[in-house]
């Protein structure tokens, strides 16, 4: 009897590992930030290179309500965004270089460059959202994700600043 006793607690205690596992924050894969905005998680595709950050989310089609881009930047600078070749709406959020949101706008998909359109032209006509103050981090969202958030200026972001910092060219 006591050899049948003792089966079950490894039992148990692998159910108990598992619960526990199951609780656990899982990591970001390799080039993605996990980050919590309004109670919310979000996964976001870390950009820190000039190649990166100037595709942005342009050609996208789709962007899953719990995904997002993380533009880091290496300097702290005023910052406008617009909207070249963007074929859905982004909810922008501008971070200064402590995390501390700085600005936020609700920036809509705009017509595609004309044929007859040159560059400058093209980049002329768009809208330009900004960041008004120094801005170092930007996060890129699904359109409409600012309405479900309770996100207001000041407030800081979990990052891990200065790790990001790093990756910044």
């Amino acid at each position: 009897m006591a050899a049948g006793l003792r089966r079950p607690l490894p039992l148990l205690a692998l159910a108990l590992l598992a619960l526990t596992l199951v609780g656990c924050k899982q990591p970001a894969p390799p080039g993605f930030e996990r980050v919590s905005l309004g109670g919310r998680t979000y996964i976001l595709e870390v950009v820190a290179d000039n190649e990166s950050r100037t595709l942005g989310l342009g050609g996208r089609t789709e962007l899953d309500e719990d995904k997002g881009m993380l533009f880091v930047f290496p300097d702290s600078t005023k910052r406008h965004f617009v909207m070249r070749d963007c074929l859905i709406d982004i909810d922008i959020i501008y971070l200064d270089a402590d995390a501390r949101i700085v600005a936020m706008h609700q920036m809509v998909a705009e017509p595609p460059r004309g044929e007859d359109e040159t560059d400058f032209e093209y980049n002329d006509r768009l809208k330009r959202y900004s960041s008004r103050f120094d801005s170092q981090l930007v996060i890129e969202l699904a359109g409409g994700q600012l309405d479900h958030l309770s996100l207001e200026d000041g407030q800081r972001v979990d990052l891990d600043v200065k790790r990001l910092r790093s990756l910044a060219k």
